[in-house]
């Protein structure tokens, strides 16, 4: 709530340098901040009696937006990229999902790795798990087990993060 949009009868006054002035009535810190060409801003509405500062409130607001577009410019976005094996996977198969999820991880992105039991497939669970635990060791120099594998319906998930 900015100037006249304030409504108390007598308010704790900030001044401009952060100085307490203390409480005035509504009318008169209107006054003061007038006469400094600034604007009277309620910063805390819910005091007992309501704190307001005087400031330029285009100017704050300004700066605030410039704060707010610098963080969200200085904020990293982590995708997670998935990589579906099978138990039977070969051995060169095997190398380009390797190949494929350090690329993912050295890029900074978060790997699901999904290994999909097909048939009777899903009564060797321990095959899946040594494919996945292998790769797990392969890029334990790049990465961490965020959640290790476990066994989701038909498919067994693992997720590797970035170091």
């Amino acid at each position: 709530m900015v100037n006249e949009d304030i409504r108390a009868r007598e308010v704790r006054l900030i001044g401009p340098d952060g100085e307490q002035i203390g409480i005035v009535p509504l009318k008169e810190a209107l006054r003061i901040a007038e006469e400094k060409n600034l604007d009277l801003v309620n910063i805390a509405p819910t005091a007992k009696p309501p704190v307001c500062r005087i400031m330029d409130y285009g100017k704050f607001r300004y700066e605030q937006s410039k704060k707010e577009k610098e963080a969200r410019k200085n904020q990293k976005v982590i995708n997670t990229k998935e990589i579906r094996l099978s138990p039977t996977i070969e051995e060169n198969d095997f190398q380009t999902k390797l190949r494929n999820a350090i690329k993912f991880l050295k890029a900074g992105n978060k790997v699901k790795v999904t290994i999909r039991f097909r048939g009777r497939e899903i009564t060797h669970q321990n095959i899946g798990e040594n494919v996945l635990n292998r790769l797990a060791k392969e890029v334990e120099e790049i990465s961490v087990i965020e959640r290790k594998p476990k066994l989701e319906g038909r498919s067994m998930v693992m997720i590797l993060a970035p170091k």
